[in-house]
């Protein structure tokens, strides 16, 4: 037994595919002298091979057995090695996976897919933030990078976490930045002063630009004096991190109604949504889009940040037009597919 209990041991610390190259030996070697000892009982090697798997297994539907005497010795060999080898393969696979997610609750493990969303520092916004873009894309995938050790969010099989500085470039390419349809950086809420955590900010959006110009960028910003250093490194897009929280409050008390409106702007689950829809080479003017789309249920709002389209319906629509309307999903999905 102590002999067993050591061999164990020894087997259990080999590397996988040495244990792999030790099973195919093993079956293959046991196969062959199955059909030499008892060629008559199984005709043809295969069907050695076939008696040996289910002996291993532990299965044994009893249309091939052994029926002499050196073929019951090996009968009873595989007993207690055969199976002894599967037990160890099968607690190897199982160990393998419970490595795995392991080092995925860690955030050790690389993201391998494309067009995903990372979100950087993680908050009670980043989990709104994944909320929101689920409802959007349910199966979309996304990376949170941050610098905790314990995945946030495990029970998401489609949110994938890595920890680290991600400021730091191997960590971005852990993240796959290059093949990231967006990132988002949020101000990080463990760092108490305001500059210091815009400073970071600058810092990670910094890396990005540097690795990867062609993803978007949004950041939160905390003070609106540091807006000007986040345009010198080319950031697409950036959000004061309190100043829709104040404006909301403002048209609360002054406007009632309002914020309610605006709240439904501001997620998808609530009512209507923004959306942006390919220019119709039948829209000569803005009039003529702007009256298109109100008899297919949706409204023009927009050319790119212009919002003052409904005041100059008589001009044409440039080339470069980026037209956005407001409407239900339905209408939307009805309209960019025609």
């Amino acid at each position: 037994m102590h002999f067993l209990l050591r061999l164990g041991t020894k087997m259990m610390r080999l590397r996988k595919t040495t244990i792999g190259f030790t099973i195919l030996a093993f079956v293959g070697l046991s196969t062959t002298i199955a059909y030499l000892l008892e060629p008559s009982t199984f005709g043809n090697w295969f069907n050695a091979l076939y008696w040996v798997m289910t002996t291993m297994a532990t299965v044994g539907y009893g249309d091939y057995y052994a029926a002499t005497i050196p073929g019951k010795v090996l009968t009873m060999f595989l007993y207690v090695f055969g199976i002894g080898l599967l037990s160890l393969v099968i607690g190897k696979i199982i160990d393998s996976i419970s490595s795995i997610q392991r080092q995925r609750g860690a955030g050790l493990l690389s993201f391998r897919g494309e067009n995903h969303v990372i979100l950087i520092n993680w908050s009670k916004k980043a989990k709104s933030a994944i909320d929101e873009i689920l409802s959007y894309s349910p199966k979309g995938h996304i990376v949170i990078i941050d610098e905790s050790n314990r995945h946030p969010m495990e029970h998401l099989d489609h949110v994938h976490f890595i920890s680290g500085d991600p400021s730091a470039e191997d960590i971005l390419t852990k993240a796959n930045l290059q093949g990231a349809k967006a990132t988002i950086v949020f101000a990080d809420s463990r760092i108490d002063e305001a500059s210091l955590i815009d400073g970071k900010s600058l810092l990670i959006a910094s890396s990005i630009e540097r690795i990867a110009p062609h993803v978007h960028t949004t950041v939160e910003i905390m003070q609106e004096k540091n807006i000007q250093n986040f345009r010198h490194v080319q950031v697409n897009d950036f959000v004061l991190s309190h100043d829709a929280i104040s404006r909301l409050a403002v048209r609360a008390a002054l406007q009632e109604g309002n914020p309610e409106v605006i709240r439904q702007f501001l997620s998808r689950q609530q009512g209507d949504d923004i959306y942006e829809i390919p220019v119709n080479r039948k829209w000569a003017t803005y009039e003529d889009a702007f009256q298109d789309l109100l008899r297919q249920g949706a409204t023009l709002i927009a050319d790119r940040a212009d919002l003052g389209i409904n005041r100059k319906l008589d001009q044409k629509i440039p080339a470069d037009a980026r037209l956005y309307i407001v409407s239900d999903e339905a209408t939307y999905l009805r309209i960019a597919g025609s």
